[in-house]
């Protein structure tokens, strides 16, 4: 078994650790937009996500595990990509060391390995595409966290799989600002050690009786705390949203115009002890255009790999929700997503070799093309430029209609329809010999990656494809929510799905070669349930049993590949609710499992395909030690194991997820000098031991993470935080080489960093 053990991995004091075993997470009150977060223990949360006809209710009230983060946390947090976010959430895995886009994100143990197979995104409730993955994206790509949120909420299993595009895993949902009676608004620049440039703002206020407004954005550049030499991230965004209320309802219009990238980062050699693995990039000026063949006529073109991963689109989109009178409610949710999703990665093929090692194949000495010479003691690798151009269309319209009856039923009837489209041009491979040190410099022409390949490490590959998938999904749901006393909810949900896809497919040696290889057209319906008691014993305390039945459909990069399964996924869930002023805290216990084999879509049996057993623990809430001192918690403890295969592996455990996450973040309001309040806030993570692979051959061993930080606001509305992220520079390894699994790289966390951000609340 590989175990990277080479790791300079910071360690914290036993004591913290062994609290930290205890709790850790994120139980966010929902709070007031734009207002310092004090007297949270008052306020409660109303949860929409999940909920009948989407009506708010209590948390306390509510018969699934959902997570809230209100825009004050998201301020401490100061996640570094929309995938970061997530991993205040427990139950969920999200690898966000890849950038501001393109994260692994993985749910309760469910299979995935890339992407985010089993996590939808949506915005004001409409889900941003209809598939949650594909080849080279997923859902938080399209998204990037600003000023203009107001809240989010992550919902795990539970009605997932009844509402909205039928979710089983989690779905996370956006909650833009609205405008108000009164104008307010913020803005803030933030700058850091790595010369971050980035300006925020948002303004909201009363435009006429009953017509209220907010539009804000950013704009953002950065080389990146791993230095490209040029501004690898760079970007900005623009959204408003328009709301007009009536006597009974409101209506929503919202547009979101995003033009924002970072570079693709990717593992990278950890048996090159020259790498600082916190910042090592091995992307640089030397590397940032290349001319590749892109036709068999012979057709080049340069790429410029500063692009990286990105979103360059708009989303937009309708809320209309109405009371009908006599306990009739009619709500719909429309969203159309438009633009591109880019992809240019300079990837890594094999393993490092060493320059000696390369000297003895080539016969001579190792040169660079700018002429410098080698050392034995240094290294090489073979890289590739990946190019993925992605133009994605998606609308989705969920209508629903709701009565409640008697004062004890509230049903809901809706019915969901969505299309959506992805068309797809790639060369990949592409490989290139060079030097491997930070913002390396391309071997001499004379050296290939065939001599790289003979001194141990890889040749490269060349693969490239043009392709057009299009989806419609229609569904039916009705759901109920019965109160059977005043202490005893029932609720009961069914979904019916019907979906036709079509997916034609070129592909070639590095670039479609113009003959047809796959045109294929399928559909399918299935079926979703959950149901679900609630009971509270009292004021404070309450649990929920619940069970669903879900499923996923086949994506187009998945019928590339063969596999035309249905994913289906089973849960079992239960949980306790306890809060009163000193407590908020909530535990979740669940157990899933997944079908690939028994419902296929079409006439083909999948070539690849495995079942999954996850049994697991959610913890989170918040502790107020007193009026300033709380403490937010949480941890996930899991068992999830592969118990049937296509290609074996039964009984490994399922690849990259830990079995241990926890997470305590706390945080000390005090206040000095005239008109001045402070908050001092931290968090402390850790990570366990996770598999790199379905084959359980690769060890990705454990990690911590400590985050400080400092918040000052002044009664004029002038504040200034101080943020500092990994401030013990621990080396923490999100995965191995997915491409090559016994090859000696894998992919840091970022290092050591700090934000300093000014700004007036207004």
């Amino acid at each position: 078994m590989m175990r990277y053990t080479n790791l300079r991995l910071a360690r914290t004091p036993v004591c913290l650790a062994v609290l930290s075993t205890m709790l850790m997470g994120t139980n966010v009150m929902a709070q007031s937009q734009g207002t310092p977060d004090t007297g949270a223990q008052e306020i409660e949360e109303l949860i929409i996500i999940g909920t009948a006809g989407g009506k708010g209710v209590s948390r306390d009230d509510v018969s699934f595990a959902v997570t809230t983060i209100n825009n004050q946390q998201i301020e401490k947090i100061q996640p570094k990509s929309t995938a970061d976010l997530l991993k205040s959430v427990p139950g969920i895995w999200a690898e966000s060391s890849g950038g501001v886009a393109g994260a692994n994100i993985d749910v309760r143990g469910l299979p995935g390995g890339g992407d985010a197979p089993f996590t939808s995104f949506s915005v004001n409730g409409s889900p941003l595409f209809g598939f949650n993955s594909l080849s080279f994206f997923e859902g938080s790509t399209l998204f990037r966290v600003d000023e203009t949120v107001a809240s989010v909420e992550a919902l795990r299993g539970g009605p997932n799989a009844v509402f909205a595009k039928g979710e089983p895993g989690a779905t996370i949902n956006f909650q833009l600002r609205e405008g108000g009676e009164e104008t307010t608004g913020r803005v803030k620049y933030s700058t850091s050690d790595y010369d971050l440039q980035r300006v925020d703002g948002f303004v909201s206020g009363r435009l006429s009786e009953g017509l209220y407004y907010m539009v804000g954005g950013y704009a953002s550049k950065s080389p990146g705390i791993r230095d490209a030499e040029f501004d690898s991230e760079e970007g900005w965004q623009l959204s408003s949203q328009i709301t007009k209320v009536f006597d009974n309802g409101k209506v929503n219009f919202y547009a979101r115009a995003t033009d924002d990238h970072g570079q693709w980062y990717l593992p990278i050699s950890l048996n090159n002890r020259e790498s600082d693995l916190g910042t090592f990039s091995q992307l640089g000026n030397a590397t940032r255009f290349r001319e590749i063949q892109t036709a068999p006529s012979g057709t080049t073109e340069t790429f410029d790999f500063s692009e990286g991963r990105g979103w360059d689109g708009l989303v937009s989109g309708i809320n209309i929700d109405f009371e009908l009178g006599a306990g009739f409610k009619i709500k719909n949710n429309f969203n159309h997503v438009s633009g591109d999703a880019n992809t240019f990665g300079f990837v890594p093929a094999g393993s490092a070799v060493s320059v000696a090692a390369l000297e003895e194949v080539i016969g001579g000495s190792v040169m660079t093309q700018q002429g410098d010479r080698l050392t034995g003691d240094q290294f090489a690798q073979t890289y590739g430029h990946w190019v993925v151009l992605k133009d994605i269309d998606s609308f989705s319209n969920d209508l629903s209609l709701s009565k409640t009856f008697a004062d004890s039923h509230d049903v809901t009837f809706g019915w969901y329809q969505s299309s959506f489209s992805a068309d797809d041009f790639w060369t990949l491979g592409n490989p290139i010999a060079v030097h491997n040190s930070q913002n390396g410099i391309p071997l001499s022409a004379g050296i290939t990656p065939g001599d790289i390949a003979s001194a141990g490490g890889n040749a490269g590959f060349a693969f490239g494809l043009s392709s057009e998938g299009n989806a419609d999904v229609s569904a039916l749901y009705i759901a109920d929510t019965w109160s059977i006393s005043e202490k005893l909810t029932l609720d009961l949900g069914l979904r019916y799905e019907e979906i036709d896809v079509e997916y034609r497919l070129d592909t070639g040696p590095g670039f479609p070669d113009g003959v047809r290889d796959l045109d294929v057209s399928l559909d399918g319906d299935e079926v979703a349930t959950t149901a679900a008691i609630d009971y509270r014993v009292s004021d404070e305390l309450g649990f929920f049993v619940r069970y669903s039945d879900g499923f996923s459909w086949p994506h187009f990069d998945s019928i590339r590949s063969g596999v035309q399964s249905v994913f289906g996924v089973e849960q079992l869930e239960g949980g306790i609710k306890f809060s009163n002023e000193q407590v908020r805290a909530y535990a979740t216990l669940y157990h899933n499992e997944t079908d690939a084999f028994n419902s296929v879509v079409g006439a083909s049996v999948a070539n690849s395909a495995f079942e999954t057993r996850a049994v697991g623990l959610e913890l989170e809430g918040e502790i107020f030690l007193s009026d300033r001192f709380t403490t937010v918690f949480g941890a996930t403890i899991q068992d999830a194991e592969i118990t049937a295969s296509t290609n074996g592996n039964v009984g490994n455990t399922v690849l990259r997820q830990p079995d241990f996450q926890i997470r305590l973040s706390p945080q000390y309001d005090f206040e000095f000098g005239s008109g001045y309040q402070a908050t001092v806030y931290g968090t402390f993570s850790y990570v366990g031991d996770r598999f790199g692979d379905n084959g359980n051959t690769v060890d990705l061993p454990s990690f911590e993470k400590i985050d400080l930080g400092l918040i000052v606001r002044a009664d004029s509305g002038l504040f200034l935080q101080v943020h500092g992220d990994n401030i013990t520079d621990s080396d923490g390894i999100t995965e191995g080489d997915p491409r090559n699994p016994s090859a000696p790289n894998g992919r840091p966390i970022f290092g050591r960093s700090v934000k300093l951000s000014i700004g007036y609340d207004f």
